[in-house]
């Protein structure tokens, strides 16, 4: 975030209750100029206008009364304390400039009591629009302390690995969705889980922080992958149930997921489960493969198959990058209906340039890719995540 203050303290800001019209003013600076606020430069260019084109017009032309549009304005960009001291400047103006005219040029009174009844309203809806802005600032922390919750931070070479990711809610404002990843260092090695839950909302982001929380526990402590699939699967039926007894129609929800384990005795080799994920891609400086498609079916149906989903063994040498995506890659479409061509895409980029397959390049050609091609209009929550093992001394292969 552009904010360097941490979410807890724009969370405490933003619960703070407003402490008077000064601090209102402080808070909305929405016009900025060399780092320093020129929201009143806009009403105060008005105001002139206004006042030099009703002195040197002829009395047939008399606009001091739109003097009211000054208040207004200043409402709209400006603070309270902004928008009372405009008003002030209005009214005063419009006394001083009407008394100059011949009386029968007069606007008198009338006007005068519109500019006064427009600048009460101005002041009164800027101060509903700064209770406005402090309940959105308020929300949006909230979905991005939300977001941080489910899509924690992780460090760079966290759990021995080099990682990036990309996420992309396709509600914007959400900020988070119904993808999911995480990296969880443990007493058996390192293991990452990449996943999408069927539906959107916050019924999704729930069942997403559930699988995500099993998944740390369980990644940590159980020496078996398949142990760590099968948690999976029970919290997945589970958190269905639950939803059930609260009297939601969710059931039968599910989850595609990719769950890989980097074990620490066999460092060219991947384990990995698939629950009806696309199948992750390995991409080198010389090209690009996919891993096995063999997978099971998604977490929460393994009650449909009577076997739960292999765990296989690939070759992952140092250097290669494993890149897992949601459908929101997969299935983006340009305005022809064409999905985005995420192979060919990689392998021109590879052959272009080696180094595109260094996790941080390597994200940002799938991101850029991806919103080319659909042009920015997101159909489905997006998550892009490469890793690769760390070589030894924490140096990058």
């Amino acid at each position: 975030m552009a904010d360097r203050r941490s979410v807890r303290d724009r969370l405490r800001e933003a619960l703070r209750p407003p402490a008077g019209l000064p601090e209102a003013f402080q808070r909305s600076q929405p016009l900025k100029l060399g780092g320093r606020s020129v929201a009143w430069l806009p009403p105060l260019l008005l105001l002139t206008g206004i006042t030099l084109l009703d002195v040197t017009t002829s009395g047939r032309f008399r606009i001091i009364s739109w003097l009211v549009l000054v208040p207004v304005i200043a409402a709209a960009i400006c603070g309270v304390l902004g928008t009372v001291a405009f008003a002030g400047l209005s009214l005063l103006t419009y006394g001083a400039v009407d008394k100059q005219w011949p009386h029968q040029y007069r606007n008198g009174l009338p006007d005068f009591l519109l500019v006064l009844v427009g600048s009460g309203l101005a002041a009164l809806a800027c101060s509903v629009r700064l209770r406005a802005e402090r309940r959105m600032l308020h929300i949006r922390d909230v979905a991005e302390t939300t977001r941080r919750t489910v899509l924690r931070p992780m460090p760079p070479g966290w759990g021995g690995l080099d990682h990036a990711a990309v996420y992309l809610a396709a509600d914007s404002e959400a900020r988070v969705g119904g993808d999911f990843y995480d990296i969880q260092p443990g007493r058996h090695g390192t293991r990452l889980l990449v996943g999408d839950i069927q539906g959107k909302g916050l019924a999704a982001v729930e069942a997403a922080a559930a699988l995500l929380g099993t998944f740390r526990e369980a990644a940590f402590h159980e020496s078996e992958l398949a142990t760590v699939a099968a948690r999976l699967e029970v919290r997945m039926r589970r958190h269905n149930r639950y939803r059930v007894a609260l009297g939601g129609d969710d059931g039968d929800r599910f989850a595609t997921g990719v769950l890989v384990a980097f074990p620490e005795d066999t460092p060219a080799t991947v384990e990995v489960v698939n629950f009806g994920h696309e199948p992750p891609l390995v991409i080198t400086p010389d090209g690009v493969r996919s891993l096995p498609p063999e997978h099971g079916l998604p977490l929460g149906m393994d009650e449909l198959v009577s076997t739960p989903p292999p765990v296989i063994r690939v070759p992952l040498a140092p250097g290669e990058t494993l890149l897992l995506v949601t459908d929101g890659v997969t299935e983006a479409r340009d305005t022809a209906g064409e999905f985005f061509p995420l192979r060919d895409t990689l392998v021109r980029a590879v052959a272009r340039d080696p180094r595109a397959a260094d996790p941080q390049r390597l994200v940002r050609v799938v991101r850029d890719g991806t919103l080319a091609h659909c042009r920015g209009r997101l159909a489905d929550d997006t998550t892009i995540f490469a890793v690769r093992r760390r070589a030894p001394g924490g140096r990058r292969p």
